[in-house]
């Protein structure tokens, strides 16, 4: 069970603030375990949200208390952080806790110190003035989000979502992670190397351009390759290869890599395979290749996922 704080302050943005309510603080009773979260502030006083909405939030001057702070929004204008927030925020990132910002609230952490020298991101409105300002972070253009050590961002508010279910995933598994994703109606994953924008993110101009895509998820497990796609919506290599990319923000190659790793995970939390049999099953020809993969996409071997999130341990 982890005790989780989201932090509240006057004009904050309410949207971030409901995202991070929604996936860490909304009770789930069908788990047995989950997250114990409150909304918390360094102020007794009502919070004032946007819109003009007052928030109450539990005032504490101890975060400690908690396994994980959010942050989920900042205001990029304010460079004053009072002297206790800044003092608390930093003693809870050095004693290894795991802090996540969405959307502006990296500015706060990146004011704070404790993004130099890590990777991190922001909404690609912020970008330039973010590597303007913090020019020892490692700022990560256009993705939806970052994890470093103990702090992940987010970029925008829909991409806390995103941050959120892969936290959900890191801390429960790919079912529940799955879950929760459907109950938001949402996509059950989105990695962090995605795209913020994408000019047509649902392609219905060309129906065999998506029907391919839902074809090759239901045959992920056989050698596709992307010849084998550009055939199957039947358009040419260099066509099929510039719509993929112009829909998804990524390379067709990419998108395939990924889909078959969101299988292993799957595979890896409910079967006990070697890294051969498990190669096989998702479209790979060796087990050599799928294990770079696994690695790639998600930054663990597969033997250490699945002693991680084996439901058969």
């Amino acid at each position: 069970m982890y005790n989780v704080a989201i932090l509240a302050y006057n004009n904050i943005a309410i949207f971030e603030l409901s995202c991070a309510i929604e996936i860490f603080a909304l009770p789930r009773p069908e788990y047995t375990d989950w997250y114990q979260t409150e909304v918390i502030s360094f102020d007794s006083q009502p919070i004032k949200a946007t819109g003009g909405v007052s928030l109450y939030a539990k005032c504490t001057d101890d975060l400690q208390q908690y396994d994980m702070l959010i942050i989920p929004s900042w205001d990029i204008n304010n460079n004053h952080v009072r002297l206790d927030m800044a003092e608390k925020i930093s003693h809870f990132a050095e004693s290894g806790k795991r802090i996540i910002s969405f959307c502006s609230g990296s500015f706060l952490l990146a004011q704070l110190g404790l993004l130099q020298n890590k990777r991190a991101t922001t909404h690609w409105r912020y970008a330039e003035i973010f590597k303007l300002r913090f020019p020892k972070v490692e700022f990560v253009d256009d993705v939806l989000y970052t994890q470093d050590s103990n702090i992940s961002c987010s970029a925008g508010s829909a991409a806390g979502l995103d941050l959120g279910i892969e936290i959900v995933r890191q801390d429960f598994g790919h079912k529940i992670a799955n879950q929760v994703a459907r109950r938001l109606v949402i996509s059950p994953h989105r990695s962090g190397g995605q795209s913020q924008y994408i000019e047509t993110p649902l392609v219905k101009q060309n129906g065999a351009f998506s029907e391919t895509l839902d074809w090759a998820i239901e045959n992920i497990n056989k050698p596709l390759t992307v010849d084998t796609l550009a055939s199957q919506a039947n358009m040419s290599r260099r066509s099929f290869d510039r719509h993929f990319k112009k829909a998804l923000g990524i390379s067709p190659k990419a998108w395939l890599n990924q889909q078959r790793v969101n299988l292993a995970k799957q595979l890896l939390e409910t079967e006990n395979l070697t890294v051969e049999q498990l190669a096989q099953k998702i479209g790979y020809d060796n087990g050599i290749t799928f294990r770079f993969n696994f690695n790639k996409y998600v930054g663990v071997a597969p033997s250490r996922y699945q002693a991680q999130f084996s439901i058969n341990k």
